[in-house]
C-alpha cells in the first residue's frame, strides 16, 4: 500500500532503482566479461549506461508533467532539439557498433537493465511494504 501521507515515497522509490541499475550495469558487466569477453562486457555496460540515462530522461519527463511541488507552468521546449538529440544519440550509437565493433546482443542485453531494476523493486515492495 502506498502512503498517502509520505510525501518522500517517490524520492525513495527513484533512488532505489537508480542504485540497482547501477549495480546490476556493474556485476552484469563483470559477469559477461568473464564470461564472454571484455569486449561483450563493454558492450553490457554501454547498454546499461544508455538504459541508466532511459530511466533519467522519462524521471524528467514525468516530474515535467507533474513536478513535485504541484502543478506549474513548465518551460516551452523546442521539438526540433528533441528530435537533434535522438538523431545524435543514434548516430553514437551507430558509431560505437561500427568502429568499436561490439558485441550487439550484449549491448541489448544491457539495455533491458532498468526494466529489471523495475521489476526488482516491486518485489521488494511486495516483500517489505508495510
Amino acid at each position: 500500500m502506498i502512503p498517502a501521507n509520505d510525501p518522500g515515497f517517490y524520492d525513495r522509490v527513484v533512488r532505489r532503482v537508480s542504485r540497482i541499475i547501477l549495480v546490476l550495469g556493474v556485476i552484469g558487466a563483470v559477469g559477461i566479461a568473464v564470461y564472454r569477453g571484455v569486449s561483450s562486457g563493454l558492450s553490457f555496460l554501454i547498454g546499461s549506461a544508455v538504459s541508466y540515462v532511459s530511466f533519467s530522461s522519462w524521471r524528467y519527463i514525468a516530474n515535467l508533467l507533474v513536478p513535485a511541488d504541484g502543478p506549474a507552468n513548465p518551460k516551452k521546449r523546442n521539438p526540433a532539439l528533441f528530435v537533434i538529440r535522438l538523431l545524435a544519440l543514434i548516430a553514437l550509437a551507430w558509431v560505437i557498433i561500427k568502429f568499436l565493433g561490439l558485441n550487439i546482443a550484449a549491448a541489448a542485453l544491457g539495455l533491458l537493465v532498468s526494466g529489471a531494476a523495475v521489476v526488482l523493486e516491486i518485489v521488494y515492495e511486495l516483500i517489505y511494504a508495510s
